[in-house]
């Protein structure tokens, strides 16, 4: 065999031969620390951020919490000023139909007292010709005798 066959044929071999040196050598138990010192530094750190998240996640719901709070007193405030609102509206509606109402009835009133006004101003108009037309056909009569007797 040739030089090269027999360099290929051994990097293989080489290679398997180290990786199983390098499980079973050795240093496995300076790797096996290694590595359980790294997760352990690795879950230390994912502890502490778990923390602070945990932390910075109750003191968003208290700060959540007043901010509903402060919103509901809020509504509270306004909804007793939207009844009071209402509640003066309604008392001012009423008031002004009532004295709408008021002022109807008024003008019913003087309506009637003016047409019965007119009424009685008329009978004594027509009471007053008719005396006037009397007076006169009596004038009348007494001028037409008069002519006649003389």
């Amino acid at each position: 065999m040739s030089e090269k066959t027999v360099l290929a044929e051994n990097k293989p071999k080489k290679l398997w031969d180290g990786a199983l040196k390098m499980v079973k050598g050795e240093n496995t138990t300076q790797l096996i620390e290694q590595f359980t010192s790294e997760m352990t530094l690795v879950a230390e750190g994912l502890y502490d951020d778990q923390v602070k998240l945990r932390r910075n996640v109750d003191q968003m719901m208290t700060e959540e919490d007043q901010r509903i709070q402060k919103l509901e007193s809020r509504i509270q405030l306004l909804e007793s000023a939207l009844d009071e609102e209402r509640a003066a509206h309604d008392r001012d509606l009423t008031e002004t139909r009532n004295r709408l109402a008021s002022l109807e009835k008024k003008t019913a009133e003087q309506a009637k007292e003016k047409k019965s006004g007119k009424d009685t101003a008329k009978r004594s108009i027509i009471r007053d010709l008719t005396w006037l037309v009397g007076i006169a056909a009596g004038a009348w009569i007494i001028v037409t005798i008069l002519h006649m007797i003389h």
